[in-house]
């Protein structure tokens, strides 16, 4: 299955390649835990300095959005480095101080520095969020191409351009953003050039006479699946690689966004927003480097030994246990020791892959971390339960009164691992159903956890009452997952996955009975 999982591609044209440079990429300086969200963070002019001495070997043209945090040294930086140009950002926003602030600079530099800054984005789609009405934005952009000799454009998705067309006869050019993933209704990966290249014609005949420069493009390669659209590395190396090569044959300027990963986006984007760079936040190296294959999973290998030797241990521990307590337990005792050990052996990998990549801050960590190992300790000693024909604990056994608690080290480590994965599925669950757009699916990890609780079903008291609080788990799941199936749609199979597991564990809680098998 790993054969198949980390399959590499070859494409024909590498996403980036030093002998055929990009025109021209999105650049932030940010790494680790610096962030533009604070106002006090400052990047001093070296690290500037690294990052466009290795952009120069890729590109020739960086954009930028801002001058504050130290991003008005870019210019200086980059005629001292040589051979790049940069299109210039100005950040526009509802604070006018702020906004007097950065054009005053940002024309400044272009004066001081005619050489290297190529043209001036006045705003990066204040439109879109609602930050001023277009009459304001037309004033500012008017106000600065009387002050400056570069070109002047304003930067929005491509929709904005259409709401508001006025915008067009102020500017030298029209800067589009076309992010497929993004779309109202998201565009697959296969097609995104083609999805790009006709939204581009589109906007050539609505705005004629006018360069159209798409100055947002790309795909992540991180992230949680919208319809069908999948963040992946072969996905957002095949889309670069078919954009670029697009926009060589049709000879149209094309920005991607962007040259690093920025783990700070995913403060406001969830996983999806910090991984759109060619280059990763913390090595500095190229993703896709020219002349390798390009796998999702490159440390497949290792996903694969650690799968195996999960499987080896649920076994071992169900031959351990049989030896202390010998008896001949049925066949479907181990037959559900064997999908337990298989299921978590295949998914361990994937689920560590997702932790390493979907964990931001602490509270991620130790969310995703609880969870796979959930998933790890549920078929260890669900396989220990399932020989002895011990049934599933509920949650009495754990937290309820003391004289009503049927006490024993596998009660408390099987009813407290249950006791984890019903919160964190349940969490997650709602979190789909009230502010679903930033959030991952959580399926390889809980799948791991829920089968073998599912089996254990197998061994469950045919009289007892059903306890209340897995019937309001349950309830939760099941409304849930209804719901997410509707809201998600049916190509995406993230979704799809995750909501079965939902509704496999609300069934394995809605048939709990209190009664539980003897010590």
């Amino acid at each position: 299955m790993w054969w198949w999982l980390a399959t590499p591609i070859t494409l024909a044209r590498a996403p980036i390649d030093p002998a055929d440079k990009l025109q021209c990429v999105s650049y932030a300086p940010f790494r680790g835990d610096q962030t533009p969200l604070n106002e006090w963070t400052h990047i001093e002019a070296d690290q500037i300095e690294q990052d466009l001495r290795q952009l120069k070997e890729i590109t020739d043209c960086v954009r930028t959005y801002s001058i504050e945090n130290g991003l008005d040294q870019v210019p200086a930086v980059a005629t001292k480095v040589g051979g790049l140009k940069v299109i210039q950002g100005i950040w526009l926003g509802s604070n006018r101080a702020k906004n007097f602030a950065q054009v005053a600079t940002a024309i400044r530099l272009t004066k001081e520095f005619p050489d290297t800054i190529s043209s001036l984005v006045v705003g990066n789609e204040v439109l879109l969020r609602g930050e001023m009405t277009t009459a304001d934005l037309i004033a500012i952009i008017r106000s600065v191409k009387a002050q400056v000799s570069v070109p002047v454009t304003y930067a929005d998705v491509w929709e904005y351009w259409l709401k508001n067309r006025d915008v067009y006869d102020a500017v030298d050019f029209v800067t589009i953003h076309i992010l497929p993933y993004w779309e109202d209704m998201p565009v697959r990966a296969k097609f995104a050039a083609s999805h790009v290249e006709s939204i581009r014609e589109r906007m050539a005949v609505a705005f004629p006479g006018k360069e159209i420069l798409i100055g947002e493009t790309g795909w992540p390669s991180e992230g949680r699946m919208r319809d069908g659209a999948l963040p992946s590395r072969t996905n957002q190396a095949r889309v670069v690689s078919e954009i670029l090569g697009l926009a060589k044959a049709q000879k149209f300027r094309v920005n991607l966004i962007e040259a690093y990963d920025q783990p700070w986006k995913r403060r406001l984007e969830g996983t999806v927003g910090g991984y759109w760079g060619l280059f990763d936040s913390v090595r500095r190296q190229l993703k896709y480097p020219p002349g390798r294959p390009i796998s999702n999973f490159p440390y497949w290998k290792w996903y694969m030994g650690a799968g195996m030797a999960l499987s080896v241990l649920v076994f071992a521990v169900a031959g351990i246990t049989l030896r202390r307590r010998p008896w001949t337990p049925r066949f479907s005792a181990w037959l559900g020791v064997g999908i337990s050990a298989t299921s978590a052996g295949i998914l361990l990998g994937i689920g560590a892959d997702k932790m390493y990549y979907e964990s931001y801050g602490w509270g991620g960590w130790l969310q995703w971390g609880t969870l796979l190992a959930a998933g790890i300790l549920s078929p260890i000693f669900c396989a220990q339960a399932l020989v002895i024909g011990r049934s599933l604990p509920t949650f009495l056994d754990i937290l309820g009164p003391r004289e009503e608690r049927k006490w024993s080290k596998l009660t408390a480590v099987l009813g407290l691992t249950l006791a984890v994965t019903a919160v964190i599925a349940t969490e997650t669950a709602l979190g789909f159903v009230f502010d679903p757009r930033y959030r991952d699916f959580p399926y390889a990890s809980l799948t791991m956890a829920v089968v073998p609780f599912a089996l254990l079903m197998l061994n469950r008291p045919q009289i007892g009452v059903r306890p209340i609080a897995e019937s309001v788990f349950a309830g939760l799941l099941t409304l849930s997952a209804a719901y997410v199936l509707l809201n998600e749609g049916r190509d995406n199979w993230q979704s799809l996955w995750t909501c079965a597991i939902y509704l496999l564990f609300a069934l394995t809680l809605w048939r709990a009975r209190a009664a539980q098998s003897q010590e």
